[in-house]
């Protein structure tokens, strides 16, 4: 087998906006603080009635969709999230349900930001073993329910949203996987510094702490998961980053040395959607045709649990 590839994409977003506006009349905040901080200018809020797997489930119908492939087709249903608030049935187990996907295997991966891309590698794997056929890879969280709305350094983060790929195997004769191989690994000692814990779940993070490991230990790291798809970053099209804050995306992805690449900036327009973020921002390239069918894409996840997983994807 030649591997997997992603076949199509796409993504959703709650109608409610908050912009900067908004939350300055809920904390002691302003736009020019929050734009000088953490480049977001708004973010999209679900409501009561909209728990994470319903998210997840608009997102996958329209990869589904733009794949042209019915739930039937669908063996495997993997949900990356992290903000989950029942244990059993998973979120997998759910979208399955409200998109008819009959018999698969369900499960959720809760690597929190680095979610999506542990999920895809976990997908490539289970299709080159042989043990699913096509599958589908949500990342959906509904941050706005573990946000903490007193505490301006971290409620100015967060927004809701879902994104998702159709994986598949190779066709017979791909000169190439679609999905290169993963480079994944954590830091377990450090995973106080960014945490979604107690009754009720709350988010809380060590900014600087995360801040400078991101800016200053990802990008070797992000350089070897370039190594692993034989390409050297100038060749990529294309870099979709966790959308945590436009300061550490920007000099990120200029430190990788993707000097040619588009660089995914999501987070203005959707803040910290944790997992949903990088198949989010991927999606909305491809609406966009900023990147085209066949282009290199670095998808790079860090995060909670300081935990991290990138690969070189080949775009549907």
């Amino acid at each position: 087998m030649n591997g997997s590839r992603i076949a199509a994409v796409g993504h959703y977003q709650p109608a409610r906006v908050l912009t900067n506006e908004d939350l300055a009349g809920l904390v002691d905040t302003s736009d020019e603080w929050i734009r000088s901080r953490v480049g977001i200018r708004t973010r999209h809020i679900a409501g009561p009635d909209e728990p994470v797997d319903e998210l997840a489930a608009h997102a996958a119908a329209k990869a589904l969709a733009a794949a042209g492939l019915a739930p039937a087709d669908i063996d495997l249903v993997l949900v990356a999230t992290s903000t989950a608030i029942d244990r059993s049935p998973n979120t997998a187990a759910r979208v399955a349900a409200r998109l008819g996907v009959p018999r698969p295997a369900a499960m959720d991966v809760n690597v929190v930001c680095a979610g999506f891309t542990h999920a895809l590698a976990t997908a490539d794997h289970t299709v080159r073993a042989g043990a699913a056929t096509r599958a589908l890879v949500i990342g959906a969280d509904k941050m706005s329910e573990v946000a903490d709305w007193s505490d301006r350094t971290t409620c100015v983060l967060v927004g809701d949203g879902a994104g998702a790929a159709v994986v598949e195997a190779c066709p017979p004769g791909a000169a190439a996987p679609g999905i290169g191989p993963v480079l994944w690994g954590s830091v377990p000692e450090m995973g106080h510094a960014v945490r979604i814990e107690g009754t009720p779940p709350r988010f809380a993070q060590e900014g600087q702490s995360v801040y400078r490991w991101a800016t200053t230990q990802l990008p070797p790291l992000a350089r070897q998961a370039c190594e692993r798809a034989g390409l050297a970053p100038e060749e990529l099209a294309a870099v979709v980053l966790h959308q945590a804050n436009l300061r550490i995306i920007e000099p990120l992805a200029e430190r990788i040395g993707a000097v040619n690449a588009v660089v995914a900036r999501d987070v203005s327009e959707s803040g910290n959607t944790s997992a949903a973020s990088i198949p989010l921002a991927l999606s909305k390239l491809v609406e966009w045709g900023s990147v085209t069918t066949g282009d290199p894409v670095l998808l790079f996840g860090f995060g909670g649990n300081l935990s991290y997983a990138g690969q070189v994807v080949r775009c549907p």
